[in-house]
C-alpha cells in the first residue's frame, strides 16, 4: 500500500489527514475565510502549504485562531495578540519546567489580570447599551415590546 509523503493532498484534492483548509477552519471558528486569512498573513496562524499552495492548518492553529478570536473583542492589538500567543506557546512547550518558568508564570497571572480588567469594561458597555435600550423602548410604538 503506498502512502502519501507528510503534507500532500489526497488524491481527490482534500487535505491530508489532520490538516485544514482556509475554509474548514473558518467554519469551525465561526469567521470568515477573510479573517482567517488575515490573520495568517499577519503571521499569527501557523500554516503549511499543498502542492498547490492552498494554504492548510493542523489543530495548532485552529487553538491560536479560537484564542484571537476570543482576544479580539477585548480590544487587543496585533502585536499584543502575538505576545499572548507566543507565551501560551512558549508555556506548553515548557511544560512545569523550564529556565523561565517563574517569568511565565508572572506574564500568565498579568495577563489573567489583564483580561479580567478587559472583561469588567465590556461588561460595563454591556449595561450602558441596556440602559439606552430600556430608555428608548418607551419612545417607540406599542412600548418596545
Amino acid at each position: 500500500m503506498e502512502t502519501a509523503a507528510p503534507g500532500a493532498a489526497a488524491q481527490d484534492g482534500s487535505p491530508p489527514a489532520g490538516l485544514m483548509t482556509v475554509g474548514e477552519i473558518a467554519e469551525r471558528v465561526a469567521l470568515s475565510h477573510r479573517t482567517v486569512r488575515y490573520y495568517d498573513d499577519e503571521g499569527l496562524l501557523p500554516a503549511r502549504r499543498s502542492p498547490g499552495n492552498y494554504r492548510l492548518y493542523g489543530e495548532d492553529a485552529l487553538a491560536k485562531m479560537l484564542t484571537i478570536r476570543r482576544l479580539k473583542p477585548l480590544g487587543f492589538t496585533l502585536d499584543e495578540m502575538r505576545e499572548v500567543l507566543a507565551l501560551l506557546d512558549a508555556v506548553s512547550a515548557e511544560g512545569a519546567a523550564g529556565p523561565d518558568h517563574e517569568e511565565r508564570l508572572q506574564q500568565l497571572a498579568a495577563l489573567e489580570v489583564d483580561v479580567r480588567r478587559r472583561r469588567d469594561k465590556l461588561v460595563e458597555q454591556l449595561q450602558g447599551a441596556d440602559d439606552l435600550l430600556a430608555s428608548l423602548a418607551p419612545l417607540l410604538p406599542g412600548g418596545g415590546a
